[in-house]
């Protein structure tokens, strides 16, 4: 036989209007108690600390299951990796230059436009010469106003070579290549966002590293289709160099159009920079210290794990000013070591370390989309800069920054709850300048009106 409940009689309505009292009393509390007890920072070393966010990470099994549908562009891309997804794309590395007979014809028309309108600088297109640097034709000075090679140390106007002032931006070229995978593991253990300048025949052969690397929140950008000295293209392969590699980034990754690219060997100009912006608006992003990690497996290497280690302590315990654009690639696991073995360097003497692209795009990686996981507006290469394609940024390079005294999990935090603000601003809770959630304040203010009106009855009966 079921138990019999007991049975609670309430006799007295001032009774019943006082218990009511007491329960609507508490709801804050219990609210606030839900609040700041939840536990979804997920790090084990804040276990005995309050929680500093309320999201998993973005390589958390968790997104695969609940990542967010719109953060696409709404186009159905082939997948990434298969047959579809490679088809009407160049041969990775072609021999003979890149092919510009079947560029898409928005492309050339946006090329042609711009030269119609003199925005790209007429010089000279050189080629190689016997010391391996490009040779202008007529014997014109690579260094000169007008010509403005990045191979001979000339900046161009609106070109990035330093960064602001107490940051290193970091990123990393070539990949995805043979170093991915342990700098991707490396960078998982310490939260640490990058970015990393494609090589489009790259991407082809390891679309699984390239897929690991974007769900991991790493900021994607361009370094080219085939790594070629940018100055001795045409105007035309220069397009394809870019466009191409764009194209397969945009496809790749739910319709994100990059910001930001570096060219191979630092080897811009006048003309290619002007191309790069006026074409497809992309920023063109150089380098103020060189590591040479790139020829660690070359015979003879032009510099060794211990002379690399030796020049990051120099940059790194010197000026805070201009901050630290540091040339790095993934190309081999001797070049990923030589980053991993200077990360401690860079905490120790508290620089602000932010993904390159984050960092001077402030905080909108992509010219459609802010980041990796926030929404993204369908637009064409050649019409995103335009501004046809309005984006609100993430998070302030500040907040995404990391100093020796500020946790990798709190910088991922600061990230992700400004996406997730930019994304559901209107129905996320806010928080107030006390910290406590603007649901808390709702759930006071509205158990407090209830209250004076039950005492207001009381004294009426």
């Amino acid at each position: 036989m079921r138990p019999q409940l007991p049975v609670i009689i309430f006799s007295s309505p001032s009774l019943i209007v006082a218990m009511l009292a007491l329960a609507l009393l508490a709801l804050p509390l219990l609210s606030t108690a839900a609040v700041h007890g939840r536990r979804d920072d997920h790090s084990h070393s804040a276990a005995n600390g309050l929680p500093s966010t309320w999201f998993h990470d973005p390589d958390h099994p968790v997104h695969e299951l609940f990542r967010r549908t719109d953060a696409t562009d709404g186009v159905t891309y082939p997948t990434v990796g298969s047959k579809e997804w490679v088809a009407g794309f160049p041969a990775p590395f072609p021999s003979n230059g890149i092919d510009t007979s079947n560029l898409p014809a928005a492309w050339v028309a946006a090329l042609n436009d711009a030269v119609a309108r003199k925005a790209i600088p007429d010089v000279g297109i050189p080629k190689l010469g016997a010391d391996g640097n490009p040779a202008y034709p007529n014997g014109g000075d690579g260094g000169s106003p007008e010509i403005c090679s990045g191979t001979y140390g000339c900046r161009v106007d609106g070109d990035i070579w330093d960064g602001p002032d107490g940051y290193v931006g970091i990123s990393f070229d070539d990949g995805p290549a043979d170093g991915t995978a342990d700098l991707l593991s490396f960078l998982k253990t310490k939260n640490q966002r990058v970015t990393h300048f494609l090589i489009g025949s790259q991407i082809i052969y390891l679309p699984d590293l390239f897929t690991q690397m974007f769900n991991m929140g790493d900021d994607l950008a361009v370094h080219t289709w085939s790594h070629p000295y940018m100055t001795t293209q045409t105007n035309l392969q220069v397009v394809a160099e870019l466009g191409w590699t764009m194209q397969l980034i945009q496809n790749s990754t739910g319709g994100r159009i990059p910001k930001f690219w570096r060219p191979p060997y630092g080897d811009t100009d006048k003309r290619v920079s002007a191309i790069a912006k006026e074409v497809f608006g992309l920023q063109t992003i150089v380098w103020n210290h060189d590591t040479d990690d790139w020829t660690l497996t070359e015979t003879p290497p032009y510099t060794t794990p211990a002379k690399i280690q030796s020049d990051m302590k120099q940059w790194l315990t010197g000026s805070k000013s201009p901050g630290l654009i540091i040339l790095e690639h993934e190309l081999s696991k001797d070049s990923t070591a030589a980053f991993i073995a200077a990360y401690p360097l860079m905490q120790e003497n508290n620089w602000k370390l932010v993904s390159l692209a984050t960092l001077m795009g402030k905080n909108v990686t992509y010219q459609n989309a802010a980041d990796n996981v926030s929404p993204v507006t369908k637009v064409n290469l050649v019409d995103a800069k335009n501004g046809t394609a309005a984006v609100a940024p993430a998070a302030s390079a500040a907040a995404s920054a990391k100093s020796s005294s500020a946790s990798a999990a709190s910088a991922t935090a600061q990230k992700a709850n400004s996406v997730s603000g930019a994304v559901g601003a209107s129905s996320a809770p806010t928080s107030t300048a006390s910290g406590t959630s603007s649901a808390v304040s709702q759930w006071t203010t509205g158990s407090t009106a209830l209250l004076t009106a039950v005492v207001v009855l009381m004294l009426w009966k």
